[in-house]
């Protein structure tokens, strides 16, 4: 079926696709605290990821995010939720959440920031990025349940993030 046949037209709503992924040590997660010099959340803790590239599935992408951000090969990653995100304008994103476990120690700083395990029940103390307390508790459900998750976010006039469960 081609791109006529599917309804796709530059009037509807497109997302740009993207990874995030959790990696877990027993008790810790791994996380990147984003370089002071980069434009979004500067100095901010989050889990590691980035966008798709044409012709990729979402493990793929994430699979090849953690190689290039941590050096870690990625064993079994699951998927754990998705998450729409709408800007207020066309594209938006779909952001695709992974979790997984790994003894694998990370490579040192990069260019992207510096990686840090950090215990569980320390990570909402950190200054993490604008959607970690909405997301993080649902990260964890999943790992304990294996249910996933179905968010979508928006933000308000005064361009405060809401977050809905779907």
């Amino acid at each position: 079926m081609g791109r006529v046949d599917q309804g796709i037209s530059d009037g509807r709503w497109a997302v740009i696709p993207r990874v995030l992924c959790f990696l877990f040590r027993g008790d810790q997660v791994l996380l990147l605290q984003r370089s002071p010099a980069k434009k979004v959340f500067p100095g901010r803790y989050n889990g590691l990821g980035g966008h798709v590239e044409p012709g990729e599935d979402l493990r793929t992408a994430a699979r090849r995010e953690l190689a290039e951000e941590a050096g870690i090969p990625a064993g079994e990653l699951r998927l754990a939720g998705l998450i729409t995100v709408d800007t207020g304008a066309s594209p938006g994103v779909l952001l695709a959440v992974f979790v997984g476990e790994t003894d694998a120690q990370p490579a040192g700083p990069t260019p992207e920031g510096t990686l840090t395990w950090v215990p569980i029940s320390r990570v909402l103390d950190l200054p993490v990025v604008e959607d970690f307390p909405a997301l993080w508790p649902r990260v964890l459900r999943f790992r304990e349940t294996g249910e996933p998750f179905f968010l979508s976010y928006t933000y308000d006039v005064q361009d405060r993030l809401i977050v809905r469960e779907g």
